[in-house]
């Protein structure tokens, strides 16, 4: 492997990692999964990191990495939803902004061949927060030495609420941008 496919190879791992962070959730091993969410969720500022410093970014990595953070947050809100520890609507509204946001680039590229991926900033900010959300929450499930119902108290409803502002408010500004992006492509000369 070519050094400037390292950062590629970082996103590739992230996503092998999401099978065992599930498997351990559904175990209730949340201090294993805990562990391995937190590189998770490092690997994501690495490989990034490593992409712009060097320029080692690929087309590749501009549609993975952001998609590899969706499949490990998504599958996580899934299962702790399941579990009973994260809230449905919770679960709804970062579940469903991100189904907007798949449909929505599909009828684009359906409808105009091209589309690039490009996070914007409060998406950024909305993954950010949604992992350490979700690494807070697992730190809470882990005890150690807090009862783990008043760790998770704490948390709801505030970065929970906060968690569902972010989803919201980077869904829109998706919806936002690529409307008015189509709607420049169907009429330029407006």
């Amino acid at each position: 492997m070519k050094l400037s496919q390292l950062p590629n190879g970082i996103t590739l791992l992230r996503i092998l990692l999401v099978a065992p962070i599930v498997w351990l959730l559904w175990q209730t091993r949340y201090p294993e999964a805990l562990v391995l969410m937190a590189i998770a969720g490092a690997s994501d500022a690495v490989d990034g990191l490593l992409a712009r410093r060097f320029n080692w970014g690929t087309e590749f990595g501009a549609l993975v990495d952001p998609l590899a953070d969706k499949v490990m947050v998504v599958a996580v809100f899934l299962a702790l939803t399941i579990q009973g520890v994260i809230p449905l609507w919770l679960a709804a509204v970062v579940v469903g902004r991100d189904a907007v946001i798949l449909a929505g680039a599909g009828v684009y590229r359906l409808w105009f061949h091209e589309i690039s991926m490009s996070p914007t900033l409060i998406s950024k900010a909305n993954t950010a927060v949604q992992i350490l959300v979700l690494l807070l929450v697992l730190f809470g499930l882990c005890g150690f030495g807090v009862p783990s119902e008043l760790a998770l108290r704490a948390m709801d409803p505030w970065c929970f609420y906060l968690v569902a502002g972010l989803s919201v408010a980077s869904g829109v500004d998706y919806v936002v941008t690529w409307s008015l992006k189509a709607w420049r492509n169907k009429h330029p000369a407006l």
